[in-house]
């Protein structure tokens, strides 16, 4: 028999980072290029601005930012991490792996690094290995980062897209911890239907938003009722509820269908845009950061995208 590290009881997110890009591209700024206005894209998407990365501005370099936040808001030193997970897929260079960079560029020496594509729902599946990493022994403290550079990706002609995608960077600490405060991950994947959001000439990202629409809210919530039922967490219990920040419609969908009336819905999307991987830590952070998760919050997340992927887990806020 093999010996194995002496692992905790469980892990915890114990803090939160973020970073948005200092640009901000209004609906009317949009009216200038292409065939919109406010009202058609806020009854469409809830959209009224985003965050748009200037040429200094990398998917790294929003990395950086928003992990360092978390690492300072936990209390941590560099020193502390021993695992750093990036989930992007806007990374302009496959070779080498952003999760490295960015633990160089925070002074974090020698850690497991991996970058993790699962596209919009990159965070929660990024959350679920750091989980298991630190459940497991083989890690005490992961920092989990979601960045995205959709701008690099977007035709700024076609208004189906532009008026959506934005910028970003999200970022949590995981941490080994007595009690267990991250619930069992509920993921899959709907393969089959992974033509319907691609990049279109290899280079623009393109989405069939009906299709895509009618399978977010006709099939999602039931990822979401059976992360809270692995997790032995009645709807009535939820503090909040924080999806990927798709489109406003969409979140309130499946936020009706949850029976959940007192939680708390993330509405991120309507400032912040669509950040894909970045999008549900950006809004956890910045709940947190107006005091509107106390200690204990119990909060369900759901990711979903490309993929198409999607993924769910009930957590427990220090």
């Amino acid at each position: 028999m093999l010996s194995t590290p002496s692992a905790p009881l469980g892990a915890s997110v114990t803090a939160f980072g973020e970073y948005q890009p200092p640009k901000v591209v209004t609906n009317a700024d949009l009216e200038a290029r292409v065939d919109t206005n406010d009202e058609w894209i806020q009854s469409r998407v809830g959209i009224r601005e985003r965050r748009i990365a200037g040429p200094e501005d990398t998917v790294e370099s929003m990395a950086v930012a928003a992990g360092g936040k978390a690492l300072a808001a936990g209390g941590l030193s560099p020193e502390d991490i021993d695992l750093v997970i990036v989930a992007t897929c806007t990374v302009t260079d496959q070779i080498p792996n952003a999760a490295a960079t960015v633990a160089a560029r925070l002074g974090i020496h020698a850690p497991g690094a991996f970058d993790l594509n699962a596209a919009c729902a990159g965070f929660c599946y990024a959350l679920a290995a750091a989980s298991d990493a630190v459940r497991g022994g083989s890690a005490r403290n992961v920092l989990v980062i979601g960045s995205e550079k959709l701008s690099d990706w977007m035709d700024w002609d076609d208004r189906s897209t532009c008026v959506i995608f934005a910028d970003g960077a999200g970022a949590a600490v995981v941490s080994a911890t007595e009690e267990h405060r991250i619930g069992p991950v509920v993921w899959g994947s709907s393969g089959e239907r992974a033509d319907k959001i691609y990049l279109r000439e290899h280079k623009y990202l393109h989405q069939e938003g009906q299709a895509v629409f009618r399978w977010t809210t006709t099939e999602l919530y039931g990822v979401a009722l059976k992360a809270m039922e692995r997790a032995g967490v009645e709807p009535s219990e939820l503090t909040a509820f924080v999806p990927h920040q798709a489109n406003l419609r969409i979140v309130e969908a499946i936020a009706r269908k949850l029976g959940a009336p007192q939680a708390l819905v993330a509405r991120d999307i309507v400032t912040a845009g669509n950040t894909s991987s970045a999008s549900i830590p950006l809004a956890l952070g910045r709940m947190v950061g107006r005091g509107e998760l106390p200690s204990g919050s119990t909060v369900l997340t759901l990711g979903f995208g490309a993929g198409l992927a999607y993924a769910a887990q009930v957590i427990r806020l220090p």
